[in-house]
């Protein structure tokens, strides 16, 4: 099947951001250059002045590392407000209508749109957790779509071997296939990202949507090769009142039961996670993606975030799906994802500026094969950076202490360039490699076909 892409301009490399107040070690450092080569940090020096080629002019502006935003569904770009209002079994069955009939040609748009709209608030990496479907052309779209905006990505290949139409005890029959074949296509899919900034991992949809001997196939799946594997764990009582009745114990017990719980599983959400969750859990090395956004919008609850850290679990910041936050915006979750806990605590020092940076840059890169990013901006790292200027927001100014103009002020408006590998992929807050007055028109026009098909 022939699919409508984008044609792509890739710009040349930044090789100085000259100038620039630098977040590193948890300080921010003024009037530095950082050097940068073959897509990474290779010095962090005293300003000098003369400009060279390669340079991005950093003077006035602030750098820190992009953010990793560790759980989305890019299809989900075409869905805003979808289901709006309806308990979580319910909205998942409204989604799923949508999830079966999407085309590549709509997947395609969907993830350019998601993957530019999570760039140009700062987010240099993602974890895509697709929805089992048996379409290869869908998953190639998406691949397509992820490198053709410049993002880094880690993409899940959704997978469950259980049936069942009403989603409690299982997937949605539609979307199934053989796990045979989705293992092997897990494979192709792999070889294709090879010489891209994606790779591949494998996305479960619940404890509820795997058997036993399933568990068992994707777990020796996924260790032989380094896979990650993401799961949503316990977002409501659902997980573990469906597992407590089918399979006579608790969800974070029937996972670990079948040996599902390793050091390379993301396990998302976790509302409902419970004191013996979090103490197994951490001691298997299973890390947590915290999405407060879209638990607040589906009405999940708070994850138990400050319990999780004292317990010793790794927990990187989520957005999730946009149809359930509905934007890819790294910065309001940021904000939300500290005020929402100091709400719950009482407490206004909880979650500050350096921790909540810790949790959206480096809190769960482990557990996905990136590279840990302790502190900030640090020579070795990736140059997968952000340069803001607050001057492009006046409702950011004054900045008295950048670190908190970030978190209690931050928008997408303030992000000025966004570099992957070196690569400025965002300039002046757009993107460099794709038409963004093309993909307007295209999702214009989309909207109509996509009315019908849910009301009519």
């Amino acid at each position: 099947m022939r699919m409508d892409t984008f044609p792509i301009t890739r710009p040349g490399p930044v090789r100085r951001v000259r100038d620039v107040t630098v977040y590193a070690a948890g300080q921010w450092v003024p009037h530095r250059d950082v050097l940068v080569a073959d897509g990474t940090i290779v010095e962090i020096a005293p300003a000098d002045l003369e400009p060279r080629d390669g340079d991005l002019d950093g003077s006035g502006g602030h750098l820190i590392p992009g953010f990793v935003n560790t759980h989305t569904h890019l299809q989900q770009s075409v869905m805003r407000g979808i289901g709006e209002g309806q308990p979580l079994l319910n909205w998942l069955l409204t989604v799923g209508e949508e999830t079966a009939a999407i085309t590549p040609e709509r997947a395609y748009l969907a993830a350019v749109a998601g993957s530019l709209d999570a760039l140009r608030s700062g987010t240099t990496a993602l974890v895509e957790h697709m929805w089992p479907h048996p379409s290869e052309e869908v998953h190639a779209a998406v691949l397509r779509a992820l490198d053709d905006t410049g993002v880094r990505a880690l993409l899940g290949r959704g997978v469950a071997d259980r049936p069942d139409a009403s989603r409690k005890w299982g997937m949605d029959p539609r979307l199934l296939q053989p796990l045979g074949e989705i293992l092997e296509h897990t494979e192709r899919l792999a070889t294709a990202a090879r010489g891209t900034r994606v790779q591949v991992g494998l996305a479960v949809p619940n404890p509820r949507c795997l058997t036993p001997e399933g568990m068992t196939a994707v777990r020796e799946f996924a260790q032989h090769r380094a896979m990650t594997v993401s799961i949503h764990l316990l977002e409501t009582t659902t997980d573990d009142t469906m597992c407590r009745e089918h399979a006579g114990r608790g969800a974070v017990d029937h996972l670990d039961a079948h040996g599902f719980l390793w050091d390379r599983v993301l396990a998302v959400h976790c509302c409902e996670l419970d004191a013996h969750g979090r103490e197994l859990l951490a001691r298997r090395g299973v890390a947590v993606s915290y999405n407060p956004m879209s638990n607040m919008r589906l009405g999940s609850g708070v994850a138990p975030i400050p319990e999780m850290l004292e317990a010793g679990i790794d927990v990187g910041l989520g957005v999730d799906g946009a149809a359930s936050n509905d934007t890819q915006d790294m910065l309001e979750t940021l904000r939300i994802g500290s005020y929402v806990q100091r709400a719950l605590h009482r407490k206004a020092d909880l979650f500050g500026f350096d921790t909540m940076m810790s949790l959206a840059t480096d809190g769960a890169n482990t557990t996905l094969g990136m590279a840990p990013r302790p502190g900030g901006v640090a020579v070795g790292d990736p140059a997968d950076l952000t340069l803001i200027r607050f001057e492009r927001d006046f409702g950011c100014l004054p900045v008295r202490d950048p670190g908190a103009s970030l978190l209690t002020t931050g928008s997408r408006q303030i992000v000025d360039t966004v570099l992957v590998a070196g690569e400025p992929v965002i300039r002046d807050g757009r993107s460099t490699r794709i038409d963004e007055t093309a993909l307007v028109s295209r999702l214009s026009d989309l909207a109509p076909g996509v009315l019908a098909g849910v009301h009519g």
